[in-house]
């Protein structure tokens, strides 16, 4: 057990001198000083020599590795305090967009950004303090390079994320159908948008297969009843009363005209038509709940006339 901890011990402090000499946080001078440590600590003597020579060594290094000690720990403090930083920049980020009334696409996109950019920068500030800011701008850039070559789809997505933003063909909310998929827009990622489908499905599209594609946004649909009444029935009044059921139907679209005309006069029957507006993914629902309203009103008015 005693040569174990021994070893470790050994190790982590090679470890840690290595990293003071190629961060450049001892002195050229001390540089054989470190080498002479870790050929000791490497040698075939005694773990009691190996632990007189590291403790003599600590104590000669006691104000290097108090400076280091102190480097680390304002580090700590500056990436705690960074951390609450970053979280109070996102939300304050939120609420601008929140308050300029920002589409739900566009924050969620731009949320993306700011989350890797406000942490960029805590990084940045930290390798800064560390004195390795050169070393991490080298290795971003290199990283970068190697990173888009072997990620070009996903630069495309990302393009093609940019582009959905920019141009709208639909937004969160929208009902669209592409690349052989349907269903509401969820959410517009960096990479990739959802869709959910009528059947509580999740289809995740990647942004440039979309934008390479045929988009067809159908958000609203025309719905259209076909009923018959007699031909004594009243078609003003009863065109009134369905017009006033359309106006109060919470899921019919306002905006739109509303219409409730005659279509074709058959041998014994009155064929007219109910036109209105929803969304495709209320269609069913609202064109199931107009059926059954429309059938008690057809009902009284065929009763007033039997009276």
């Amino acid at each position: 057990m005693t040569t174990f901890l021994y070893n470790r011990l050994f190790l982590a402090s090679d470890t840690i001198f290595r990293v003071l000499l190629a961060t450049g946080k001892t002195k050229d001078a001390d540089s054989a000083d470190i080498k002479q440590l870790a050929d000791t600590l490497n040698s075939n003597a005694s773990n009691e020599e190996k632990t007189n020579f590291l403790i003599e060594y600590l104590l000669a290094q006691r104000s290097v590795l108090l400076d280091a000690a102190k480097t680390l720990l304002f580090v700590l403090v500056i990436f705690l305090i960074g951390r609450r930083l970053v979280k109070l920049g996102l939300k304050l980020t939120s609420r601008w967009m929140e308050k300029h009334e920002v589409e739900v696409s566009v924050q969620n996109f731009v949320m993306s950004f700011a989350k890797v950019a406000y942490n960029m920068i805590l990084l940045f500030i930290i390798a800064g303090i560390l004195g390795v800011s050169a070393t991490i701008v080298a290795f971003v850039g290199s990283a970068g390079l190697t990173i888009g070559l072997a990620l070009q789809g996903s630069l495309s997505n990302l393009a093609g994320g940019i582009l959905i933003l920019t141009l709208k063909p639909f937004k969160v909310g929208d009902y669209i159908i592409a690349t052989g998929a349907e269903g509401t827009v969820q959410s517009i990622d960096v990479f990739y948008t959802r869709l959910s489908t009528t059947d509580n499905k999740i289809i995740v599209i990647p942004n440039g297969t979309i934008t390479n594609s045929n988009i067809t946004n159908a958000s609203k649909r025309m719905l259209i009843l076909n009923f018959t009444v007699s031909y004594g029935s009243n078609v003003q009044e009863l065109r009134t009363r369905l017009l006033d059921l359309l106006a109060h139907t919470e899921k019919i679209s306002k905006e739109d005209k509303m219409e409730v005309v005659v279509d074709k006069l058959t041998p014994f029957k009155v064929q007219m038509q109910l036109k209105a507006w929803t969304k495709t993914e209320d269609y069913w629902q609202v064109r199931y709940s107009l059926f059954e309203t429309l059938k008690e009103i057809i009902e009284e008015n065929e009763a007033k006339l039997s009276q």
